[in-house]
């Protein structure tokens, strides 16, 4: 068992009756944005080469939930630094959902899934675990068979979970939930990054996305009306950001 988990559960027990009324009032604050349209797409490079293919698949982020189209959003800017990055053309399908956890991702996404053959795929979680308070040892299971649901169709594909959202900057939260909830992400992300050692080609970018760092980075003031459409999820800037930074991590540690 994890112990910084014991000592944050612990601490935030007494908490939670607390943390559930602020959690009423700012669902009740924050507008219902929806999921992003065109899940699918190609970016073309001049290179004649076979197309790379790109599996994306989770939660609202990957949905698009901030800006209207999926090509303006994480996946379609994710293709295109790939395909610049590679010179290459990219194909890239997006399957996620808002509010999935990765047992519902399992369940109710990745049946869908039919693309016989992929490159890569991509895997962005954690947010709503985090939210519904999934404990470290029951995401591992849930992770682990997400895991073995993609090998069991993709054997030989290279799988690469994104960072994990980082709720502790979120301006829409209160500071105890930044707290019990921020601190709990966190925990689910070190215990991803111990379980992929486990797993060949399956990788994760550990490290903890702030506001500080990008806009120290790119030279950008540190707004959070630019960094988050709603208070909780990615502006359009912010997705093509993390894209970028999630291609050079792909490029850097020669996954493709």
């Amino acid at each position: 068992m994890n112990l910084k988990y014991i000592l944050g559960t612990i601490i935030s027990i007494p908490l939670l009756p607390i943390m559930y009324y602020q959690g009423k009032r700012i669902r009740k604050t924050i507008p219902s944005l929806p999921e992003a349209k065109g899940p699918s797409g190609t970016v073309k490079q001049e290179n004649e080469a076979k197309p790379i293919t790109i599996l994306a698949i989770g939660e609202s982020t990957f949905a698009g939930v901030g800006v209207a189209t999926h090509d303006e959003g994480f996946t379609g800017s994710f293709a295109k630094a790939i395909a610049a990055s590679y010179n290459t053309s990219v194909d890239w399908k997006v399957y996620a959902r808002s509010g999935y956890t990765a047992k519902k991702v399992t369940e109710r996404i990745l049946p869908k899934v039919e693309e016989a053959s992929a490159d890569l795929i991509l895997i962005g979680l954690g947010g709503n675990d985090a939210f519904t308070l999934n404990r470290p040892h029951q995401w591992r299971k849930d992770i682990n068979l997400l895991i073995e649901k993609l090998r069991k169709k993709y054997p030989e594909t290279p799988i690469v979970f994104t960072n994990m959202p980082p709720i502790k900057e979120f301006p829409a939260f209160t500071p105890l939930i930044h707290f019990v909830v921020g601190n709990l992400v966190e925990i689910l992300g070190e215990e991803l990054n111990e379980l992929i050692k486990h797993h060949p080609k399956v990788y994760y970018n550990s490290a903890v996305l702030t506001i500080a760092h990008w806009s120290k980075v790119l030279g950008v003031p540190p707004d959070k009306s630019t960094f988050f459409s709603d208070g909780v999820h990615p502006s359009r800037f912010t997705y093509q950001v993390w894209a970028q930074e999630m291609a050079r991590f792909v490029k850097e540690n020669e996954i493709l």
